[in-house]
């Protein structure tokens, strides 16, 4: 007889695998949104792009709800699971929020700013998804905490770019219109850096909580 199908409590999934393959789809949009920047033709197709990939994230996050409310015993606590595969959503959620507004606000040409807050923003989704494998190996946590050190810098960086690109824009640009949509969307750009940072917070509370 098969007693697998009388037990009464859910086996643990392997949520690791949920979280890799989250991150990876977070890098994925990132470099959709780079090669954007990078070559601004053809925007709409590149925008749908970055918007069908962050449908792919949300996926993945309702997955991993969903196994959460099915599932009795996880490798890592129930909140844990719950603030990581968020944070990483919400990453991509910013990403495709840029995006839709470049295109929305009918942007000719990117300033030079934007392209250094992507460039920014894939150093710390890459750092990110070195880390999140890592979560496997929760006895080497010095591995994981320097990944979460250099996307605290990163976003430090972020954050001074951002900084003087508004200051940039209210003191050479005379269109308001101009300056209200390029900062909107700069802001956008460097919230998705935070989010990063949040995701590293989160990985550095994790990781002293189980090392």
């Amino acid at each position: 007889m098969d007693w697998s199908k009388f037990r009464l409590i859910p086996r643990s999934e392997d949520f690791f695998t949920l979280f890799e393959e989250s991150s990876r789809n977070v890098v994925l949009g990132v470099s959709q949104l780079n090669a954007l920047l990078s070559d601004f033709s053809s925007v709409e197709d590149k925008v749908k792009q970055i918007v069908d990939i962050e449908h792919q994230g949300d996926k993945v996050t309702h997955h991993t709800m969903a196994k959460l409310n099915k599932t009795f015993v996880t490798e890592l606590d129930r909140e844990d699971i719950h603030a990581l595969i968020s944070g990483l959503d919400d990453i991509l959620d910013f990403v495709d929020a840029a995006a839709r507004r470049m295109l929305l606000y009918k942007i000719v040409e990117p300033v030079p700013e934007a392209k250094k807050l992507a460039e920014i923003l894939a150093k710390a989704v890459d750092e990110i998804n070195k880390a999140i494998p890592l979560m496997r190996h929760l006895s080497k946590p010095n591995d994981i905490m320097k990944h979460c050190i250099e996307i605290n810098s990163l976003e430090n960086e972020g954050d001074q770019v951002q900084r003087n690109a508004v200051a940039k824009l209210f003191e050479e640009c005379k269109d308001p219109i101009y300056v209200i949509k390029w900062k909107e969307i700069l802001e956008t750009l460097e919230t998705a850096i935070d989010r990063c940072e949040d995701v590293a917070n989160i990985l550095e509370a994790i990781v002293l909580k189980y090392s």
